[in-house]
């Protein structure tokens, strides 16, 4: 396996400034993304967590799921005072759901482990699921490569209404035959039969998507001491009920401050995913198993938007004192919850969740909290020994194929095999009859206006007649070199689908089913540089 760092030639202009800490975007950060550990431990003393809580929690909740010891080491070792995590979240998708989600964990733990050797304190590597997200089209389906393209596996699911992911119950037979169907797709392997069992054990286990999602990420990570927490379950609600209040007491200040923030990095030309609106409450408050976005009134109430809900801000206090479960945080007050519950080191993140971290600085500050380092997570394009061969055999650079693609090369390699090329020689072909045609056009024109139209409509049948032949020409050559462009669609399909990164569509089970396990522990156990933009992993 050879790990290379590469650049990425189109990047979201924020995160090419923050990560360069170029332009104003230092303002809207408390630390730079590297080299702000020592100062970032300094800052922690003065803080108070429930160490006490938070294991005892983490503890029931990941004996639910199996946990492998390593888990239970570093969960014990968050008692310490001294302790620290490095943490970052996303959904519960199913099989992982797409490969970037693999790439931040692999992330959280590289950086923990390269931070426990720096300082010499205990350092905890936390994946937080958002159990409480809602939208299942955005988990209920991966996507498998069939012939030079990919092909979408939806796990058909009856019934959820607006439950969160996780109190949506998996229906047993469709999951069931969503798993044999995906495995139908696989090209059986040395690996395919163990992986099919692990997979099919997780699954029998689980009654929910998060249960799935946390077995199935144990079985990939079992030595890296990696502890998940889902943020939906009642027990971490119960944590959180003082400081849902501290939320609900400060809201005024959190949203004017999102919203400045907000306006200015716009201001800038930043392009942030995130809205923002003084008036946002930033809680979801659930009723009739429905999550319902808070806002204020006029009068200071807190309503939907639909006015589905009116409560008084003591109504909504009562509530997190005693019924949290009740509520949950939406993507401003997510962050402030898991920093709240956890003494963190520094946050790993994705493009799009840095971009809308930009406009968190005031809502930390309002709690009297830093915003936690953010560091851009791992980013990385696997790339299989056959794709690597044919890369080697057109002579494409896979950093090249993996920015732009390779359909432009592919256009122009078909066009290299006719000598000269056929499309210019069309071109050049219609331009003479053009110039020749000419002069019996202006005489049809100047004969009467009706034979002026046949004259055009005469050109137009003349052309027709030479792209037809080129045309041809064209689908002769593709057949003769079927095998070829075949191979040119493979490569664009593995390391640009859909004209965009491997990482935002391939799910890592084809590469678990032909390299194992063990390719996932090889990438972990490396030591990455977390300021470089991309990497290639070379299978």
């Amino acid at each position: 396996m050879r790990i290379d760092p590469v650049q990425l030639y189109k990047q979201n202009q924020l995160i090419y400034d923050y990560r360069n800490t170029s332009g104003q975007i230092s303002y809207f950060f408390d630390y730079m993304p590297f080299g702000s550990s020592e100062q970032r431990i300094n800052d922690l003393e003065n803080r108070v967590f429930d160490r006490v809580g938070l294991v005892e929690v983490l503890h029931a909740m990941n004996e639910q799921w199996e946990a492998p010891d390593s888990t239970y080491h570093n969960i014990e070792r968050l008692k310490e005072d001294n302790s620290v995590v490095v943490i970052g979240g996303q959904q519960a998708g199913l099989m992982t759901g797409p490969m970037y989600t693999i790439n931040k964990i692999i992330s959280i733990i590289q950086f923990a482990r390269q931070q426990e050797a720096n300082l010499d304190i205990p350092v905890i590597p936390v994946f937080w699921i958002a159990g409480e997200d809602h939208d299942l089209d955005e988990i209920n389906h991966i996507y498998l490569p069939e012939a030079t393209k990919m092909k979408k596996h939806k796990l058909i699911q009856h019934g959820f209404e607006k439950h969160s992911v996780s109190h949506i119950h998996m229906d047993a037979a469709e999951s069931n035959a969503w798993l044999n169907d995906l495995f139908e797709q696989l090209t059986e392997t040395q690996y395919t039969k163990e992986l099919y069992e692990t997979i099919k054990g997780c699954l029998d286990k689980s009654t929910t998507y998060v249960d799935f999602f946390a077995r199935v990420i144990y079985q990939l990570f079992t030595e890296e001491g990696l502890v998940l927490i889902d943020s939906a379950d009642p027990k971490v609600r119960q944590l959180e009920s003082s400081y849902f209040i501290q939320l609900i007491e400060n809201q005024n200040m959190i949203s004017e401050g999102v919203y400045t923030a907000f306006s200015q990095l716009q201001q800038k030309g930043y392009s942030l995913s995130l809205d923002a609106d003084p008036t946002d409450g930033h809680l979801f408050y659930h009723k009739n198993n429905e999550r319902i976005l808070l806002m204020r009134n006029n009068d200071g109430e807190w309503v939907g938007k639909q006015n589905e809900v009116r409560l008084t801000t003591e109504e909504l206090i009562t509530i997190a004192k005693t019924h949290p479960e009740h509520l949950s945080n939406n993507v401003v007050t997510r962050p402030l919850m898991q920093e709240l519950l956890f003494p963190s080191l520094a946050f790993i993140g994705g493009p799009g969740e840095i971009s809308y971290w930009a406009a968190l600085k005031p809502a930390f500050h309002a709690l009297n909290m830093k915003m936690p380092p953010v560091l851009p997570r791992l980013s990385m394009t696997y790339i299989d020994r056959n794709v690597e061969k044919s890369l080697k055999r057109f002579d494409i650079p896979a950093v090249e194929a993996v920015n732009q693609g390779i359909k432009d090369i592919k256009g122009h390699w078909l066009a290299s095999k006719c000598n000269p090329p056929v499309e210019q020689v069309a071109n050049e072909i219609k331009a003479t009859i053009d110039k020749a045609h000419a002069p019996l056009r202006d005489i049809a024109r100047d004969t009467r206006s009706d034979l002026g139209e046949l004259a055009d409509k005469n050109l137009y049948y003349l052309y027709r007649d030479i792209e037809y032949l080129e045309d041809r020409i064209l689908k002769a050559l593709q057949e003769k070199y079927a095998k070829e462009l075949y191979e040119f669609d493979h490569i664009n399909n593995v390391l640009r689908p859909y004209d965009g990164l491997q990482e935002r569509i391939w799910n890592p089970f084809p590469l678990v089913n032909a390299y194992g396990i063990d390719f996932i522990k090889k990438i972990t156990n490396a030591s990455c540089s977390f300021e470089h933009d991309h990497y290639l992993v070379y299978m």
